[in-house]
């Protein structure tokens, strides 16, 4: 299984960035998808995860309202648009799969079975 995360970069406070995960090596249309970070020495924290189909989404409080998680089965790939962009949101990004029994995006991070390298996001103020 191969997670590869793109679209991280340095912005703004109160910019936006679109971070993007092609997913190989795993049947993407099953498999439920996330996005988790980690900032500088903290543990890794869920951020955002959708179901196999795309239409259940679940997201950290901290996300809620700014973030959105959606993916694309036919190239699979998901995404993490990121709007209204804080300081706090800096960390390294992470994509995941969950490819156990249950549709339900979990909201802990680790129950996500495989992981990509990370995008840098860095959010100045």
């Amino acid at each position: 299984v191969q997670l590869q995360a793109s679209g991280g970069g340095s912005v703004q406070a109160g910019g936006s960035l679109r971070l993007s995960c092609a997913a190989s090596g795993l049947t993407f249309s099953r498999t439920v998808m996330g996005w988790s970070r980690q900032a500088p020495g903290k543990e890794r924290e869920f951020a955002a995860g959708i179901s196999r189909g795309g239409g259940t989404s679940h997201y950290a409080d901290p996300m809620k309202g700014r973030f959105t998680i959606s993916r694309d089965n036919a190239k699979n790939t998901v995404y993490l648009q990121m709007n209204s962009l804080k300081p706090e949101d800096t960390a390294v990004y992470y994509c995941a799969a969950d490819t156990g029994y249950y549709n339900t995006p979990s909201r802990t991070a680790g129950n996500y079975d495989y992981w990509g390298q990370g995008t840098q996001v860095t959010v100045s103020s």
